[in-house]
C-alpha cells in the first residue's frame, strides 16, 4: 500500500499534503519538487492540468512524509515569488 518512494519509517497516514495555488503556468512539477526539497523529502508532486489544452491550471499538490518539514515549507514558501507569480501554500483539505 505504500509508495516505493516512501520511507517505511513514515506510515502513509502521517503524510502532509500541501496545496500550492497561483502558480505561473510555465512552472513544472520538477520546479516545485526542487523548491520544496530544500525543506525535506517530497514524496509526490502533482500539477493539475487542463484536459483540453494540456496546460497547467495554476495549482498543484505536494505530499511530504514529515509533518514538521511540510509545515516549515508551507510557512516559508507561502507568498514567495515563483516565476512571475506570488504563490500561496496551505494544507490541503
Amino acid at each position: 500500500m505504500m509508495d516505493s518512494a516512501c520511507n517505511s519509517d513514515y506510515p502513509f497516514g502521517n503524510l502532509m499534503k500541501l496545496l500550492i495555488r497561483n502558480l505561473d503556468r510555465s512552472t513544472t512539477e520538477a520546479d516545485i519538487v526542487e523548491l520544496f526539497e530544500s525543506y525535506g523529502v517530497v514524496q509526490s508532486c502533482t500539477l493539475v492540468m487542463d484536459k483540453v489544452t494540456g496546460m497547467s491550471k495554476g495549482f498543484g499538490f505536494v505530499e511530504m512524509p514529515k509533518v514538521g518539514e511540510a509545515k516549515a515549507a508551507m510557512k516559508s514558501m507561502n507568498g514567495q515569488t515563483v516565476g512571475e507569480k506570488s504563490i500561496r501554500v496551505k494544507k490541503a483539505e
